[in-house]
């Protein structure tokens, strides 16, 4: 039987079912506006996947692994003496008594430990304690230890990059997915290929640790860069870390040395100032400088270390690695002109890459022409060795400031930042001569045969308490493979090195960290594919095939490397 409904009953009808929605939304707005009960919190969420780091091979570098964490419902324990009693017995590590504050909290959640091996699962499991229960987590691994620590970085307990490539990773995104709830595996992933060769890599780190143990050293650090492309393909700095322990990484030791430590570059800048001289125009290759007698700036003076005491011309200001020579060479171009070729080079500015860490460079507040002088020589501007080689690598690769780059295959043209910084025959000189120092200047100890390299010393006094110690020095050498054409770079630096009776009491670059160049070379080009040469290049240099008989006559009756590398001028003070 049909039963007719009136338009009153039907609007009644309706307003009830309103009514009765209304109060069950209103009531699931207030649930939701309540504050949760503490017996109620939710647990933190767990750590998620990473992407896997392998080398420019394929080598591994980092991976996640799966690992469990053991927490508890503290409101829900029953007993808590004897839980602690009881998990106290299996992980002997954990402190009785903040587990006993823990476990006598009202929250809802509390950690018990993260990351248990499965043996303190199981153990744990069979104890039967109420309330308390596992997390399914992942851990990083690092399968080489400390090898390329500084350029990997780690990640805190969360699997969160905290330092190095694994920061730029989240970076890149990773980060605010795991913000958004966005759950994801290691499958899902794309994994990430450095620049980095783990054989160079390891090569590199084993070198600098012997060198420094020979030397008594405090530290090292070294670089190997591609210098068409900016390609990093190993970086160390020891003394380093175990990103598998997280807590080694904070010590002040550990600092990456080659982008986040500044330092004056001493006379491996000697090269950038040579090239601001020819490129200017005001100088060319036979150009003279009067080194014959320091130069005074009130009460102090620049002078050369075992100086010639004579006039120079460029090669040998170079060469002879001459203080005088390159102030006077930048006093000419002018602070406008000097402060204008560094900035080009990018040596004025904060460089930055994938790694996060890195540090501005101290430049002069009130730069005046004692500035501009003792700059030339690698004085007074402190810098990165990363935006150092940067430097030097646009200075032989044609004139190109490339940003160095972590990532293989990383996109060039995105990285140029500059273009024909240098005319083409600036380039050739600068390479010229830094072989021509390799061949029988202070890099001598450096040049391993058929491979034809070029370079430039360094040797700086540090700076302590705002004053030069004369008894410690940072040396360094910048090396080019092969001199003529230019492909790899490298860089050694050794922090406060000791002499040695095989070096005849002298403590400067040419007996430390040009040899050790010579040992890295040697060892590490093998294994990039480039065989040593058994005939020389024809005519590397055909425009300064000119200077070249001048070079083998008056350069070859030339004192030992301790008289050919500089300690820097006589300051004792920064200006």
């Amino acid at each position: 039987m049909n039963v007719m409904r009136s338009p009153s009953q039907i609007l009644i009808a309706g307003g009830v079912f309103v009514a009765i929605y209304a109060v069950i939304g209103f009531r699931l707005v207030q649930f939701g506006l309540a504050e949760m009960p503490l017996h109620a919190a939710v647990a933190p969420p767990p750590s998620v996947a990473r992407p896997d780091i392998f080398d420019r091979n394929g080598n591994l570098l980092a991976m996640d692994l799966p690992v469990s964490s053991v927490y508890a419902e503290p409101h829900s324990i029953v007993d808590i003496d004897e839980a602690v009693e009881k998990l106290t017995a299996v992980l002997p590590d954990l402190d009785a008594a903040d587990l006993y504050r823990d476990l006598s909290s009202d929250r809802g959640f509390t950690w018990i430990k993260r990351t248990i091996s499965a043996r303190e699962r199981q153990e744990i499991w069979s104890l039967g304690i109420p309330s308390v229960d596992f997390r399914d987590e992942t851990r990083r691994l690092y399968p080489n230890g400390a090898t390329a620590a500084h350029v990997l970085g780690l990640v805190d307990v969360d699997n969160k990059g905290i330092a190095g490539i694994e920061r730029w990773i989240d970076r890149q995104g990773l980060q605010d997915l795991k913000d958004i709830g966005v759950q994801f595996s290691r499958d899902d992933l794309a994994p990430v290929a450095l620049s980095v060769d783990l054989r160079v890599q390891h090569a590199l780190e084993d070198e600098l640790g012997k060198a420094i143990a020979k030397f008594s050293a405090i530290a090292g650090a070294g670089l190997v860069m591609d210098v068409t492309n900016g390609e990093v393909i190993a970086l160390a700095s020891l003394p380093d870390f175990d990103p598998n322990n997280p807590a080694d990484a904070h010590r002040p030791e550990h600092i990456n040395r080659i982008n986040v430590g500044v330092y004056e570059m001493g006379s491996t800048f000697k090269a950038l100032t040579t090239a601001m001289a020819l490129n200017s125009g005001r100088f060319n290759i036979h150009s003279v400088l009067d080194a014959s007698h320091p130069l005074q700036f009130g009460r102090f003076k620049i002078r050369d270390f075992r100086g010639e005491n004579r006039p120079l011309n460029v090669p040998e200001a170079f060469i002879h690695s001459s203080n005088i020579g390159m102030a006077r060479m930048a006093m000419e171009v002018g602070i406008e002109g000097h402060k204008g070729f560094l900035d080009r080079f990018g040596q004025l500015d904060r460089l930055t890459t994938e790694l996060p860490e890195s540090a501005s460079p101290i430049v002069p507040a009130n730069w005046a022409m004692l500035n501009t002088a003792t700059i030339s020589f690698g004085h007074g501007l402190a810098v990165t060795s990363l935006q150092a080689s940067m430097g030097i690598a646009a200075l032989v690769n044609g004139g190109t400031l490339i940003r160095p780059t972590f990532v293989k295959d990383a996109p060039l043209a995105e990285r140029v930042i500059r273009q024909d910084l240098v005319t083409p025959q600036t380039g050739e000189a600068l390479r010229f001569m830094m072989r021509l120092n390799a061949e029988i200047g202070s890099a001598r100890k450096a040049d391993v045969p058929g491979y034809f390299m070029g370079g430039k010393t360094g040797t700086a006094e540090k700076v302590v308490n705002g004053r030069y110690a004369t008894d410690r020095v940072l040396t360094s050498f910048m090396g080019i493979v092969p001199a003529h054409k230019p492909r790899y770079l490298f860089l050694v630096m050794l922090d406060e090195p000791k002499a040695l009776p095989e070096t005849h009491g002298f403590r400067t670059s040419g007996w430390n960290a040009v040899p050790v160049a010579g040992k890295i070379i040697e060892r590490i080009m093998p294994i990039l594919g480039v065989a040593p040469a058994r005939i020389p290049p024809i005519d590397p240099f055909p425009a300064m095939s000119e200077l070249r008989a001048f070079g083998s006559s008056r350069f070859q009756e030339r004192p030992q490397p301790d008289s050919l590398v500089p300690i820097e001028a006589s300051w004792r003070t920064r200006q």
